[in-house]
């Protein structure tokens, strides 16, 4: 059996509860939680499982090296130390993202520039030419990470983040990342057991991504490549296994899934998302207004991301949100409803007393995802309810 290592998964800042429990159902030990990543310890094995089928993970590093430096001159030549050549041919590429932080390292795009003239250094005197930089599809990605003099250079094994699935070939304005879609339905507590609605799905990513959870869909289905292939360790009978171990699970989807915007623009697009992800007939798609929208019968849970201040331009925000809480109160009673955003003053215009709030990321916006219980009928008939109920017990 391959011996075990660390392995560092990035996500999104907020959903790090998330991918941590991912992980451990597949299996990892020592799972620790940092700083939008967790860091478990594992194996070839579960690099490639969680590549391909964890929702809420964007980048999988492995940890390759670690030393200390206290300048440019130290990191060049500590780094000229590792056997380079072991690791890439002279006609494969790669490429190098640095974040230093500290009293010894001020500029990521230097350090860089250091460990990539050690690393061409190398082969020039090795064998008189160097391989080339591909910042956009190197065979191999180089992370650089320095915080004070302790400098820890990882491989990324998934290449082009984990977030871009493949699915989504075409975007309406302001989407939202899958990651942070798969994040927000797992923070919701849906278990696929009963309908999912999205009443402003945009490109469709709520929705699809709920459709991809309740049929047990790998979250890397839609994709054909990933970092590690380039390498040289790279064991593709065991990839094949685990794809179609993961694949072997899909199943179907016993309730609703119904996504619906008011713009024709936003559902063609969404339409032609959901072709390329063969899911257009387990999706209802259709443009409709919010607050024109009857939900199908049953329970049911209500996802979506509404514009707010920093993200559209909308005439009257305020107005937006309180048409937001009249609909919600007549038409999804009985309903479990989130929303999404960054404007605690349009919130307000909901009209409604959140159940939850939880703090979470939509790029660069710190964002609270917002719970409503609408009840059948009133709050204090509810309360009522529930006291004779446990009066009862």
């Amino acid at each position: 059996m391959e011996d075990s290592y660390q392995l560092v998964t990035k996500t999104a800042a907020g959903l790090e509860e998330v991918l941590a429990a991912e992980i451990k159902a597949l299996g990892a030990k020592n799972v620790r939680l940092l700083h939008r990543a967790v860091l478990c310890e594992g194996n070839k094995e579960l690099m490639y499982r969680i590549n391909y089928t964890v929702r809420t993970a964007l980048k999988v590093l492995k940890p390759f090296k670690t030393f200390y430096a206290k300048s440019e001159d130290q990191l060049y030549k500590q780094a000229q130390e590792i056997h380079w050549f072991e690791l890439l041919t002279t006609d494969q590429t790669f490429a190098i993202d640095a974040v230093v932080s500290g009293n010894f390292f001020t500029h990521s795009q230097y350090a860089a520039l250091r460990l990539k003239d050690a690393i061409v250094d190398q082969f020039r005197d090795v064998y008189g030419i160097r391989p080339s930089i591909n910042t956009l599809n190197p065979d191999l990605r180089i992370n650089l990470h320095i915080r004070q003099d302790k400098v820890q250079i990882l491989f990324d094994s998934s290449g082009e983040s984990l977030h871009k699935r493949g699915y989504r070939k075409q975007v309406d304005k302001a989407p939202m990342n899958e990651v942070l879609a798969a994040g927000l339905i797992q923070l919701s507590g849906w278990q696929a057991d009963c309908n999912f609605i999205d009443c402003m799905c945009g490109s469709g990513t709520l929705p699809i991504e709920a459709a991809m959870f309740a049929m047990n869909i790998p979250a890397g289905y839609y994709r054909n490549r990933w970092g590690f292939m380039k390498w040289p360790d790279y064991d593709e009978a065991l990839w094949l296994r685990i794809k179609e171990e993961a694949d072997s699970r899909i199943c179907d989807f016993d309730h609703e899934i119904w996504a619906s915007d008011r713009s024709a623009k936003a559902v063609a697009i969404a339409e032609s998302n959901l072709a390329y992800a063969h899911l257009s007939h387990d999706i209802h798609l259709m443009k409709k207004n919010m607050e024109d929208l009857t939900p199908p019968e049953g329970r049911g849970i209500l996802i979506f991301n509404p514009p707010y201040g920093d993200r559209l331009e909308e005439d009257d925000i305020d107005q937006v949100y309180e048409s937001i809480g009249n609909t919600l109160k007549h038409n999804f009673k009985g309903f479990q409803c989130w929303l999404i955003t960054d404007d605690a003053v349009a919130l307000k215009h909901v009209g409604l007393k959140p159940s939850e709030k939880i703090p979470v990321w939509n790029g660069p916006l710190e964002c609270r995802f917002v719970r409503f219980d609408i009840f059948e009928g009133s709050y204090k008939d509810m309360k009522a309810k529930n006291a004779g109920n446990d009066t009862e017990d």
